[in-house]
């Protein structure tokens, strides 16, 4: 049996956070949308890194005004990612490892799909 990638899995469309964005309507796509984090990109799409509930509760509890901050300035710094045609079972040990939800898949630096667990 070949062994699947991860491209076979990826969730598309992507929901993304541009890094511009100010926090409180980053806050606010993950609560409409039942989100616990996304991925972050520029605008060219290349991803930065993640932001999640975390980042922004963490925010909060540092007395930072959300509409005045943005994702950039809150973002998870150094996110794992893989690769379109990485293997399920890398994809699996990078999940366990880091204890991730979600991995983003990235191709030319750009953002290309997720993989959410």
């Amino acid at each position: 049996m070949k062994a699947k990638i991860t491209s076979e899995i990826t969730t598309r469309p992507i929901i993304s956070a541009r890094e511009h964005a100010s926090a409180r309507d980053v806050a606010l796509q993950l609560i409409t949308e039942h989100y616990n984090g996304m991925p972050m990109t520029d605008d060219e799409g290349k991803l930065l890194e993640v932001i999640t509930e975390i980042n922004i509760l963490t925010a909060v509890n540092e007395g930072k005004k959300l509409v005045r901050t943005t994702a950039r300035n809150i973002m998870t710094p150094d996110m794992a990612r893989a690769s379109p045609d990485a293997k399920i079972d890398d994809l699996i040990k990078i999940l366990d490892e880091f204890q991730f939800i979600r991995l983003p898949i990235v191709k030319d630096d750009k953002l290309a799909g997720i993989v959410i667990s």
